[in-house]
C-alpha cells in the first residue's frame, strides 16, 4: 500500500465498522442465513493460494484457491451446515473472529474495504486449536439503504493451513 488513502465520512467508517462486527458475530454465533443475506446476488467470495517462491515470482496463485464461490455455493455451504452430513463442523467449531485495521477507500459504486482478520477456531475437548490469519479486501455496496458484500477476496498469510479443514467462513 502506498500512500494515504482517501478519507470517508465518520458516519461511513462507523457503518462499515460496525457491518465488519456485526458479520463476525453472525459467524461467531452460527448464525449463517443471517450472514447469507448480507451478501449481494452477484457475490465473488475468493481464497487464492499463497505460495512461497523466490524474490521477483508471483506469491499468490490466482488461478486456483482454497475455494471460489458465488452466492449460489455459499447458500449450499450454508444449507450444508444445517444437515447431518457436515462432518468437518459436527460438532460445530468453537470460533471467534477478529477484525481489525479496517482501510476505507471509495469506489464508483460503494467503498473498497481492507481488513486483517485473524479467527481463532477451537475443536472437541482436547484443547488444541487453529489460527487462521490473513487479510480481506471487500466491496461493500449498499442496497435497498443496507450495506452488502459484494466482491470478498481473502489472502491467508499462509502458504500450507495448519487446519485439518476450511470448514467455516472466513
Amino acid at each position: 500500500m502506498t500512500g494515504l488513502a482517501p478519507r470517508v465520512a465518520l458516519e461511513v467508517r462507523l457503518a462499515v465498522h460496525d457491518f465488519l462486527v456485526d458479520e463476525a458475530a453472525l459467524l461467531d454465533h452460527g448464525r449463517f442465513e443471517e450472514w447469507l443475506a448480507l451478501f449481494t446476488d452477484d457475490v465473488e467470495y475468493t481464497a487464492p493460494i499463497r505460495v512461497t517462491r523466490k524474490t521477483g515470482n508471483p506469491g499468490v496463485v490466482e488461478d486456483i484457491g482454497w475455494f471460489d464461490d458465488n452466492r449460489a455455493s455459499l447458500g449450499l455451504r450454508v444449507r450444508r451446515l444445517a444437515t447431518d452430513v457436515a462432518w468437518a463442523e459436527d460438532p460445530p467449531s468453537m470460533t471467534r473472529r477478529f477484525v481489525t485495521n479496517i482501510r476505507i477507500v471509495p469506489a464508483e459504486d460503494g467503498y473498497v474495504v481492507t481488513s486483517n482478520l485473524m479467527l481463532f477456531r477451537s475443536r472437541g475437548d482436547g484443547g488444541t486449536y487453529d489460527l487462521v490469519v490473513g487479510e480481506r479486501t471487500d466491496v461493500l455496496r449498499e442496497v435497498d439503504g443496507d450495506l452488502k458484500i459484494s466482491r470478498r477476496r481473502i489472502l491467508l498469510d499462509q502458504a500450507s493451513l495448519g487446519t485439518k479443514n476450511l470448514g467455516v467462513f472466513l
